[in-house]
């Protein structure tokens, strides 16, 4: 094994996904910029992420489901971005051990979240992954996301490799990544520590840094 692939939320980023303020606030702001006037329940639909509920309502409303989808994402990215700079949302202790292992083995980045965002807190926390890869900005990019494996497929095409390690805090990660034919690592983080590990899980770990001991005894 010489390819480890980590998920974002709940392993990098404190917390197991991006607050849903976030989304409220990019959901009208995407509005106002498509000078859209929903009702308060088409509102609440579009600041949710029923797919079929927001195309149903683009369409009532004369507005393109995929320019909305788009901007709702980008001004997601943006919300997420200024959290993280202002310290709101925070950065879990052990990225370190990512850092190093980025300097030994391939490493890569892989999660539900936007595209751009993964690119950003690759950046922020000063990883040099070999691959990073969230999900594209439209509806069929957000219908594409775990326990779909498609994005951990086109990460390890990209790489060339076939096979590795991923690193996820939720049970969708271990499906994924063991239907995307890696071996699988539950970590354990606040969020879930009453939760099983998911029986298919290859590892069940208690830190980030636990991955380089699971890697040093693969290769002996």
């Amino acid at each position: 094994m010489t390819t480890v692939l980590f998920d974002m939320d709940g392993v990098l980023l404190e917390g197991p996904r991006t607050d849903p303020q976030v989304y409220a606030d990019a959901a009208d702001a995407a509005l106002a910029e498509l000078n859209a006037e929903p009702t308060p329940a088409q509102r609440r639909d579009f600041r949710n992420h029923d797919v079929e509920r927001i195309r149903t309502h683009c369409e009532e409303l004369g507005i393109d489901p995929a320019r909305f989808w788009k901007l709702k994402e980008t001004h997601a990215s943006s919300g997420t971005h200024d959290r993280l700079r202002s310290g709101e949302r925070g950065i879990y202790e052990g990225v370190d051990a990512i850092r190093e292992l980025s300097d030994r083995t391939t490493t890569g980045l892989v999660t539900n979240n936007r595209h751009e965002t993964a690119q950003f807190v690759a950046e922020y926390v000063g990883i040099d992954f070999d691959i990073v890869r969230g999900r594209e900005p439209t509806l069929e990019g957000y219908e594409r996301r775990k326990p779909d494996p498609y994005y951990l497929e086109d990460a390890l095409a990209e790489l060339g490799v076939s096979d590795g390690l991923y690193v996820g805090d939720s049970p969708k990660d271990i499906v994924a990544g063991q239907a995307a034919g890696l071996e699988t690592a539950f970590l354990r983080r606040s969020h879930n520590r009453g939760r099983e590990c998911p029986p298919n899980a290859t590892y069940e770990l208690e830190s980030v840094a636990e991955v380089l001991s699971v890697i040093d005894e693969s290769v002996l």
